[in-house]
């Protein structure tokens, strides 16, 4: 008898709904910060800081997450793979308009407060990732949604379209951790509420990045 081979395949239904919880978790806990234990959030305010308030929410809530759930898409939407692809697509356009707008307003927080731009490893990191994004959505909308290449171009190219936007994701997590460290450090954090509940976001967007990347390799069964 032959002896019988044992299986530790797992499948990737349960990380993307650990990803969801995750998604659930580090929204509120940012909203928490940003809201409770800061200024708010605006676009227009005598008090610069609601306006730069809204860049880590942009960036984390709409660039981040809603980035991570478009790579999970392709596991998590039910339908047929041109459904997949279109909810793909949006949810990455999506992101990379909250990205924009994020900018937007750290420039805008930026110019108010008389405060330089891009003197830090964050700022540089964010804006390699937003252009490598926006660059990455733009090839594969010509490539894939119109007007569409032929289909031997869509093989060949739809690796490296796997693979450069894993590479990004990743940035975008980066930038994200270095982003929170970077306000810690400037807000002069230690041991108190507000400080665990930075620190607990960025462990969290570092799992959801993680729980993402184990979606694209694990089978859906």
């Amino acid at each position: 008898m032959a002896p019988r081979k044992s299986s530790y395949q797992v499948s990737a239904t349960p990380v993307t709904i650990f990803a969801h919880l995750l998604v659930v978790a580090v929204t509120v806990l940012l909203l928490v910060w940003l809201v409770d234990k800061r200024e708010g959030l605006a676009f227009k305010s005598d008090n610069k800081l609601k306006i730069f308030n809204l860049h880590p929410l942009l960036m984390i809530i709409g660039f981040v997450l809603i980035g991570g759930e478009a790579v999970m898409a392709y596991k998590t939407i039910p339908g047929t793979r041109r459904a997949q692809k279109t909810v793909h697509w949006l949810l990455h356009l999506i992101a990379l308009l909250a990205g924009v707008i994020g900018i937007y307003a750290v420039f805008k927080f930026h110019h108010e407060s008389g405060i330089p731009n891009m003197y830090t490893l964050h700022s540089w990191l964010g804006m390699i990732t937003i252009c490598l994004y926006g660059l990455q959505w733009l090839l594969a909308f010509f490539s894939y949604v119109f007007p569409g290449a032929e289909m031997s171009a869509r093989g060949s190219f739809l690796p490296w379209h796997s693979f450069f936007g894993l590479v990004i994701f990743f940035l975008a997590i980066c930038t994200a951790e270095t982003g929170l460290v970077q306000k810690f450090i400037f807000l002069g954090l230690f041991r108190d509420q507000e400080a665990l509940i930075v620190n607990f976001t960025g462990l969290l967007i570092l799992l959801f990045g993680i729980s993402v990347g184990l979606t694209v390799v694990l089978p859906t069964t």
